[in-house]
């Protein structure tokens, strides 16, 4: 047949014709496609019916989620070394809202040797949003109570915040932290 006449049965979608219009190295290529596919499949896992989680799923992270944040702080205002460390990733960065950025190590240290002791984090907003397998962040708004060590001053920091949790070997861990200070609320006006 005539190439006019070989599009035209092509496109009302003769299959065995394709076949046949396809040149040597084509007919063993295309089936060694398929069959390479073919043979992948039962190593991709099956899409299960209920892929989106449920709503106890959801509930069981923030609770998980939520537990993991409130050792994070405790263990901070408790200056405890090997409890904020293994609340931390080991990529932690942590930049703080004076700009300061910290790593792991460096945030260990300002926590257990620097001028402040933690007192209180009264969080007003904490939202957890999955983000990924394995990722979540933490948003919202927390007033952070602080003790200088000198002079005992007492100093509050309103922050927003975002953070970003990751399950590392099936626990949670504080991998990033931003913040910013919010605006000290005007004097009133006479």
């Amino acid at each position: 047949p005539s190439s006019t006449e070989s599009r035209r049965e092509l496109s009302l979608g003769s299959f065995p014709n394709l076949i046949l219009l396809m040149t040597s190295p084509l007919r063993i290529f295309l089936p060694l496609c398929l069959l390479t596919l073919a043979s992948l499949a039962p190593c991709v896992p099956a899409a299960e019916k209920n892929s989106a989680p449920t709503a106890r799923d959801q509930a069981r992270l923030i609770a998980d989620l939520t537990a993991a944040d409130d050792e994070r702080c405790a263990a901070t205002k408790a200056g405890d070394r090997a409890r904020l460390a293994a609340s931390y990733s080991d990529d932690l960065y942590y930049a703080h809202s004076s700009g300061k950025i910290d790593n792991k190590a460096s945030q260990l240290d300002g926590v257990l040797n620097g001028s402040n002791v933690y007192e209180n984090f009264d969080y007003k907003d904490r939202t957890f949003i999955p983000a990924g397998p394995g990722i979540v962040l933490m948003k919202g708004r927390v007033l952070v109570h602080m003790k200088n060590k000198t002079n005992g001053q007492k100093t509050m920091n309103d922050i927003n915040y975002l953070s970003v949790w990751r399950e590392e070997n099936g626990k949670w861990r504080f991998l990033a932290w931003q913040a910013c200070k919010n605006a000290s609320p005007a004097a009133p006006t006479k």
